[in-house]
């Protein structure tokens, strides 16, 4: 539809946008064009996806971990300080989650580093004078996707009818956490390295759907790779929200927590045993207040499971923030829920917005 069609018409923004989105793979996108005024706009498919090789080859550039020197001479970056000893072990993601555009940006598609990359990546840091001896981090936009994709959307492309993990996990994608498993324990054996930990955040529902390997994953998260707290974004805890999310339900969310705190206590047991002060670990959430769709109600809901079920008054609720190139941005903007097609309640004035907030964290 043409910019003059889209300014006036929300249902042809709506089309635009899902013709927008749907090409977004390097496989299966074709090239768009719009008409403005009496121009085109024109829009190229994106760059075909970096393989593991090519992703290793960027990698392995001589980089220096430090601030440009034209900027030096302006002073330290503190910041710089929370990502220098970190490493990208990934790309892409496949999580769609409504709010965000990192599948946009980076793409449905997770290309991984090989482990020699990072192991060599970690080496060089434990070289460097600096290093204190602490990875602060190993992922991606989701760290627990590391090596796991669908051997089907590698060859054929992102599938335009579903997702791979919404509303439920599609079957063609194999949740197998063991490769990140044993790229953690290698990293654990460097010299010089005395902890490695996961900062990015995890997807809690793919470790309870990995049957196989999840709990071993979360057993050795827990042991030696959280730093006081392991930071997890179920974003909400009513269903309703979480379908506007694009997120999955709270039933993952409690099966979680459960079994994070089983293993914690294990691992302060454990570690008393040998007359060591064992410190504790917690879960932090991430949550969102007035997404569309979202009402006061349903903060009060959510404050009523975060203190009852989750023990907790949370501080890292953040307030919606409309991204460009997401669905949820487009739901803010047109007021119509993308399934059914009706009219859906958006928070837009800022004391409201303030007003869900407050809900849960006071």
């Amino acid at each position: 539809p043409s910019y003059q069609e889209v300014t006036e018409d929300k249902k042809k923004f709506t089309a635009m946008f899902r013709v927008f989105y749907d090409n977004n793979d390097s496989i299966t996108a074709q090239g768009l064009c719009q008409k403005q005024d009496t121009r085109y706009l024109i829009q190229n498919p994106p760059s075909e996806n970096l393989t593991p090789k090519e992703l290793d080859a960027i990698y392995d550039l001589d980089y220096k971990n430090e601030v440009h020197p034209y900027y030096l001479k302006q002073g330290k970056v503190k910041a710089l300080e929370t990502i220098r000893f970190s490493i990208t072990s990934h790309r892409g993601c496949y999580g769609e989650c409504n709010f965000c555009s990192i599948t946009v940006h980076q793409g449905r598609t997770v290309i991984s580093r090989s482990p020699e990359s990072i192991i060599r990546e970690a080496e060089k840091m434990a070289q460097a004078p600096e290093f204190n001896g602490y990875i602060s981090d190993v992922g991606g936009p989701t760290a627990n996707m590391y090596a796991i994709e669908c051997s089907r959307k590698l060859k054929e492309g992102a599938c335009q009818d579903k997702r791979c993990i919404y509303p439920a996990y599609c079957k063609t994608l194999k949740i197998d956490h063991s490769k990140q498993i044993e790229l953690l324990s290698r990293l654990r054996q460097i010299p010089g390295v005395k902890k490695v930990f996961i900062g990015s955040g995890i997807r809690h529902d793919m470790v309870m759907e990995d049957t196989k390997y999840g709990l071993k994953y979360l057993s050795e998260v827990v042991e030696h790779h959280t730093s006081g707290q392991l930071k997890i974004a179920p974003e909400h805890t009513e269903n309703r929200v979480l379908e506007f999310m694009g997120k999955p339900g709270k039933e993952y969310l409690k099966r979680f927590k459960d079994e994070f705190y089983r293993l914690e206590k294990e691992r302060a047991k454990k570690l008393a045993r040998t007359g060591r002060s064992p410190g504790g670990q917690f879960l932090t959430y991430y949550l969102i207040a007035a997404h569309p769709g979202c009402a006061y109600s349903d903060m009060l809901e959510l404050r009523k499971y975060t203190r009852q079920e989750l023990k907790i008054t949370p501080e890292q609720v953040q307030v919606f923030t409309p991204l460009p190139s997401t669905y949820s941005a487009l739901m803010y903007y047109t007021g119509i829920d993308l399934f059914s097609e009706e009219k859906l309640f958006v928070e837009k004035g800022i004391s409201g917005k303030e007003r869900q907030k407050e809900a849960v964290t006071k």
